[in-house]
């Protein structure tokens, strides 16, 4: 069995459990995800088992959230997991002035990832110096945020604010919402996140792992064929006789003008895995072994 899964992960699931419970329910070896989620976050989590976990390099990185950003409140971790440092009401934070400074975090921004996150610092993850005690500068990346909207406010001691966020690979939603309360000057933490999208998967399409444990007992379920995984990205079409000698590792003149990694298809239908066309050579990069 090889392909792709749509999981919708569950809250206070870290994304390695969701492998390992896959890897159990479908009794395979080669299981692997896309897009790590903190255990606090839900939503889509896209999941590769067999040939299929050659091509997770290949997804698409662009992601979309629904996030619930709390003003008034700091935390280490920059969400609702970690100890509290601050928590100061601010009844009197009106959405209008939340609304003025939203455009500056949209576009190309400079972000300080978490304290606590996966990113690596001389070869050891933050979240691991965070643990031990140990300060060290956090590196500025520069993430891109394509479009943020506002989907709810609600009033009170530490107003809540829901938006739907449009962004890059390697955003930090929880540095989103720590920047905007620093920058608000009330402090905000996330209280809540959902990935809708992530690598071309949706939300709607997504199952949970109890939809996928009752679809293998009913002999239903059906794996996402790897490469509807990766429709991005552009097709070059080989006769079986060209086929063949691609899957040796051979490299193979067409007559396409682009450039680029592409899916490679034997006469239509069959994929083949994914190439790199240079100078209307294609080159052999992922040959799946089918």
């Amino acid at each position: 069995m090889q392909g792709f899964l749509n999981l919708n992960k569950p809250f206070d699931w870290t994304s390695h459990d969701c492998v390992a419970r896959v890897r159990k329910l479908l009794r395979l070896k080669r299981v692997g995800h896309a897009g790590t989620l903190d255990p606090a976050a839900t939503g889509v989590l896209p999941i590769a088992f067999g040939k299929a976990t050659r091509l997770l390099q290949y997804l698409p990185g662009n992601k979309a959230y629904q996030a619930t950003i709390r003003f008034g409140v700091q935390t280490t971790t920059d969400d609702l997991q970690g100890e509290i440092i601050t928590s100061a009401p601010c009844p009197g934070l009106s959405l209008p002035e939340v609304k003025a400074i939203l455009p500056q975090f949209e576009g190309k921004i400079a972000q300080i990832p978490p304290s606590y996150s996966a990113i690596q610092v001389d070869g050891q993850r933050l979240y691991d110096l965070a643990r031990r005690g140990e300060q060290v500068e956090v590196p500025v990346r520069t993430v891109e945020v394509f479009q943020i909207e506002i989907v709810a406010w609600r009033e009170g001691e530490f107003p809540e604010l829901d938006l739907a966020i449009a962004c890059g690979s390697g955003t930090y939603i929880r540095a989103i919402a720590r920047d905007l309360g620093a920058t608000l000057q009330t402090g905000g933490t996330l209280a809540a996140l959902i990935r809708t999208a992530s690598s071309g998967f949706d939300l709607a399409d997504s199952l949970t792992l109890s939809d996928l444990e009752t679809q293998l007992q009913t002999g239903t379920f059906q794996p996402i064929a790897p490469d509807a995984a990766l429709l991005h990205l552009p097709t070059v079409i080989l006769p079986a006789e060209s086929a063949q000698k691609w899957r040796q590792g051979q490299r193979i003149p067409v007559k396409e003008e682009i450039s680029g990694m592409m899916r490679v298809y034997q006469e239509e239908t069959l994929f083949l895995g994914i190439g790199q066309l240079n100078d209307q050579l294609l080159i052999p990069i992922t040959v799946l072994d089918i």
